[in-house]
């Protein structure tokens, strides 16, 4: 089943379809209890017509998606609409309907209301609300704005408690989708997992084993068996990154950075950050990442670990290469490497966050990165 079938909107478009129809069948019937008091029936029976077609239309455009996903069919419904109440004048002089007379399309002229507030949420609920108001205002006159005032609050209210349902189910559709995509994406994994750890990983270990005891050429072989079973491993224990909207789960970037020599530990709970924000650690600890390779020595390891504090995130990179001292580090940044300077201490500050680095000759070198 495709997953843009599952639309959780679709139910309020059809009540909105069942409501213009019905209204359009209430306006007909006013007009017929009040036939005898119209000036000028065929008008009406004209402006009927006019509503019938477009009712018709519109509701043909909501029953589809591209009427439901395009909100330009909900603003011509609203003109239209607007439109139709004026057509009243084809029926009554101004003066009458100043006087008391019905506007004749009566409550179909909330569909446009609920159609904005449906496709736009609460702002587009108000926004039909108050151009049909308006509309309103002008035929009874300033003078009668206090017996339409009911009139105008149930619009306002339609719209603002339609518009907040719509946006709300928008929303959970959303995190629906969000959590159908993990669940199968993780099952998925579940099952490629269970094949490879039965299968290539324990030949790649036992690849890594024989290779190291029989030395010699074959210690390149068990290397590169070692770097495939790390990288296997790490694409299994992976996590989709993506979680809602903006905010992506911080380990999840982070996993695939483990390697022979990195060891990635992160909460099992996910860390969730500003897309923007996450994506500038993970390129200040690639950084750091970076040079552990270049300064800390052929056989350093490092650790990058995630700590989850409530109010911030602490990301640590540790590594036991060779270290340095703090006056190295400031005299690389003197000579115009700035590595240190601007790909971490830059992106971090930028981000409002500080950065620690603790280092000292044969000790290795430690980064703590807080955001």
């Amino acid at each position: 089943m495709e997953r843009e079938n599952v639309d959780l909107l679709q139910p309020l478009w059809r009540a909105l379809v069942v409501f213009r129809v019905i209204a359009w069948g209430f306006a007909c019937l006013g007009v017929w209890t009040r036939w005898d008091g119209i000036v000028r029936p065929y008008g009406a029976v004209l402006q009927l017509a006019v509503m019938g077609v477009w009712t018709l239309i519109s509701s043909y455009g909501y029953s589809r998606r591209w009427g439901r996903r395009n909100t330009r069919l909900a603003f011509a419904d609203l003109a239209v609409t607007v439109g139709c109440m004026y057509a009243t004048l084809w029926a009554q002089p101004l003066i009458d309907i100043r006087g008391g007379a019905s506007v004749l399309t009566s409550v179909w002229a909330a569909g446009p209301v609920l159609a904005l507030a449906i496709s736009r949420g609460r702002d587009g609920g108000l926004l039909g609300a108050a151009t049909i108001s308006l509309a309103l205002l002008s035929l009874r006159g300033v003078d009668n704005a206090a017996k339409i005032l009911s009139n105008v609050q149930l619009l306002l209210v339609a719209g603002l408690v339609v518009g907040y349902a719509a946006s709300t189910m928008r929303q959970a559709g959303a995190r629906l989708r969000s959590a159908i995509a993990a669940e199968s994406a993780t099952a998925e994994r579940l099952r490629l997992s269970r094949s490879i750890h039965d299968g290539v990983l324990q030949v790649l270990a036992q690849v890594q084993r024989r290779g190291t005891a029989i030395g010699g050429e074959a210690l390149e072989l068990a290397q590169l068996a070692a770097e495939q079973e790390v990288a296997l491993r790490t694409l299994m224990s992976s996590r989709p990154a993506v979680a809602a909207g903006d905010r992506v789960d911080l380990c999840g970037l982070l996993l695939p950075l483990a390697t022979t020599r990195v060891d990635v530990v992160v909460p099992a709970a996910q860390v969730l950050l500003p897309a923007a924000t996450a994506l500038e650690l993970v390129a200040a600890v690639k950084e750091a990442l970076s040079n552990v390779v270049k300064h800390a020595g052929a056989d350093a390891r490092c650790w990058v670990a995630v700590e989850d504090l409530g109010d911030e995130v602490v990301v640590s990179i540790r590594d036991d290469g060779v270290g340095t001292t703090p006056a190295r580090l400031e005299q690389a940044r003197t000579d115009g490497h700035l590595g240190v300077s601007q790909s971490i201490r830059g992106r971090i500050a930028d981000l409002g966050g500080t950065v620690t680095v603790r280092t000292a000759p044969g000790e290795g070198t430690e980064w703590e990165l807080k955001v």
